[in-house]
């Protein structure tokens, strides 16, 4: 009997993440290996500028099921999840829950198939940042806690599995099915239609993303960081394309600095151009490190901790933290030609996800 594959997505990280392990997966299928899966979006990011444009860029197939559970707090997202996935596999039982990455669609599913007796792989197993504060953060690790394989990007998700006490039989260190992606689309990178409207030139301009709670969710906050950046920035345009969550806040501010260019969220393939060609990216995300890192963008990442060390000791990423102070001094390096020029980690080689189903052959098909 061929085993089924259920591949779980549901919020704008994973999309990058599985498009590349689903094309695997019907390579080998077409080439005769009995691997069926089964792609369920939850729809918790359910904005077409979040999914719709993703699935259409990335040439991902319409999902077999959409839960379509929409906005709410974690906990109505969390519960809507695994009623919904928990009634799919009463249906239709599958032999695998794969997640990817670290959203509330990632630890729900993988919770619900462990209490029905399906066995779960994590894509992205291993990573932590030791801030608990982050959402993202608890749904790791109990993701991890009731994973049976781990996929991994780096030596240290392995290392940290390892200290957990998971056996290495248990550990596939496989590389980015995140770089996976971004190496199969470079040569289809495109501008976005507003990049001549506002006289934007390469390396003229800098890339900024922010959504983290603790940087944007109180205005004071978030007004003397903008600022900050505003001056670090020496009046040169600062495209930020602006996250749902952010918006909110970005109203109650009154005098934006005078550089900053407000988008909206951007599809896959013009983000990408965008960072691709920026003087630097300056974030609070952990994902847009990885593809800077690859790409020899120089990267500020405006947290205290991260989770991708290896975007550091290897890549173009630094770790500014959240105080606005620190901003300048690190600006005034990459103005100076002082910028590290980084390499690229172990594995990021677009191979990835066919090394994931070469590892779920071995566990599914040939045990």
């Amino acid at each position: 009997m061929t085993p089924l594959i259920d591949v779980v997505a549901g919020a704008r990280p994973n999309f990058m993440k599985i498009a590349p392990i689903l094309r695997a997966l019907d390579a080998r299928r077409a080439q005769g290996v009995p691997l069926a899966r089964r792609l369920v979006h939850t729809g918790q990011h359910y904005d077409a500028r979040m999914s719709g444009d993703f699935f259409a860029q990335l040439g991902i197939p319409e999902p077999d099921v959409n839960f379509e559970v929409g906005s709410g707090t974690q906990a109505e997202q969390t519960g809507a999840i695994m009623v919904r996935y928990e009634a799919l596999l009463a249906e239709r039982r599958s032999d695998l829950c794969l997640v990817v990455g670290d959203v509330t669609s990632t630890m729900a599913c993988a919770i619900t198939a462990q209490k029905t007796g399906v066995p779960v792989a994590h894509v992205e197993g291993g990573i932590r940042s030791g801030d608990w504060t982050m959402p993202e953060e608890i749904n790791r690790m109990a993701t991890d806690a009731v994973t049976n394989w781990f996929f991994t990007t780096s030596a240290a998700a392995n290392d940290n599995l390892r200290r957990a006490g998971v056996g290495d039989e248990r550990i596939f260190f496989v590389g980015n099915t995140m770089i996976d992606t971004l190496l199969a689309t470079r040569d289809r990178l495109r501008a976005p239609a507003f990049f001549g409207e506002l006289g934007l030139e390469p390396g003229g301009y800098f890339v900024l993303t922010l959504h983290r709670p603790s940087n944007v969710d109180a205005s004071g906050t978030f007004a003397k960081l903008l600022g900050a950046i505003g001056e670090a920035t020496r009046g040169m345009p600062v495209i930020f394309p602006v996250h749902p969550r952010t918006a909110k806040t970005l109203r109650e501010i009154p005098g934006l600095p005078a550089g900053l260019r407000l988008v909206e969220p951007q599809p896959y393939l013009e983000f990408n151009w965008l960072v691709k060609h920026a003087r630097a990216v300056i974030t609070d995300s952990g994902g847009i490190t990885e593809e800077t890192t690859v790409m020899g963008v120089p990267c500020l990442t405006l947290r205290d901790t991260t989770e991708r060390p290896e975007t550091i000791t290897i890549g173009t990423n630094e770790l500014i933290g959240t105080d606005p102070a620190r901003l300048k001094p690190a600006l005034d390096r990459l103005f100076a030609g002082e910028w590290k020029k980084g390499a690229i980690p172990e594995k990021w080689d677009g191979k990835a996800a066919e090394r994931i189903v070469a590892a779920l052959e071995t566990l599914l098909v040939r045990r």
